[in-house]
């Protein structure tokens, strides 16, 4: 996901999606320790989103604070 995709989405989409994504860390960690995970780039790209729409939640926060 990019970062423009990611600020054009509400607060409410960025928390709807950022638990989407924790989900998905949780399942693939899962995979890799039952070893069933094919895939293993997908857990750094997954990582990297999370702290995306983090950092970009956080922003918009202390921009609406300002």
């Amino acid at each position: 996901m990019k970062a423009a995709d990611v600020r054009a989405l509400s607060v409410d989409q960025l928390n709807d999606e950022l638990a989407k994504l924790k989900k998905e860390q949780f399942n693939l960690r899962f995979q890799g320790a039952t070893g069933q995970l094919e895939k293993t780039s997908r857990v750094q790209e997954v990582r990297r989103d999370i702290a995306r729409i983090k950092t970009i939640a956080r922003q918009k926060a202390a921009v609406s604070k300002a």
